[in-house]
């Protein structure tokens, strides 16, 4: 395959899935296909599935996680994938709760980590994740497709290395 000139270098975006649905796998499985599907939209590599330790609201079923790589095209933007991503999840069920129901069950979760070396302080729109860096259920599952990415010009091996959590077979405790 020939080197590609590092002015038409093709931007990578990392998107987390989750769902503690009944139905998760097949759950993260429609929204993957859904994010195929975009226009414009090439699909990259994905993480193994996780089972994952509810965070900050406990009292819920596990989720189960997911990394996905995408190669959006030059018509591209984060705002303009996010969007896409909420939309997704709304077709697959999702109501977004108030923010005291934030952490709680859902029937899919799709969020944006990253958007190549994309930095963004809008609300609508904050790269990288603001809580990625805290979350062993986003920075194993990314490492598993991106073991070398740098977050912030950190490592996330780094920054993984941080976190108190523990992997047993594919559940993530934390």
């Amino acid at each position: 395959m020939p080197e590609v000139p590092p002015e038409q270098e093709t931007v990578r975006a990392y998107v987390c899935l989750g769902s503690n649905d009944m139905r998760a796998a097949g759950m993260l499985a429609r929204a993957r296909h859904s994010m195929e599907r975009l226009p414009d939209m090439r699909p990259g590599a994905a993480s193994p599935l996780y089972f994952t330790e509810p965070q900050e609201y406990r009292q819920q079923a596990w989720f189960l996680n997911q990394v996905v790589e995408l190669f959006p095209g030059a018509n591209w933007n984060a705002l303009k994938l996010l969007e896409a991503l909420l939309d997704i999840e709304r077709s697959l069920g999702r109501v977004r709760a108030s923010a005291a129901g934030r952490y709680g069950p859902r029937v899919i979760d799709a969020d944006l980590l990253l958007y190549g070396n994309e930095r963004s302080t809008c609300a609508a729109c904050l790269l990288p994740h603001p809580r990625m860096i805290r979350r062993a259920f986003v920075l194993v599952p990314l490492l598993d497709i991106a073991p070398d990415i740098c977050i912030d010009g950190i490592r996330a091996k780094t920054l993984l290395a941080c976190l108190n959590y523990r992997i047993e077979k594919n559940r993530i405790f934390q």
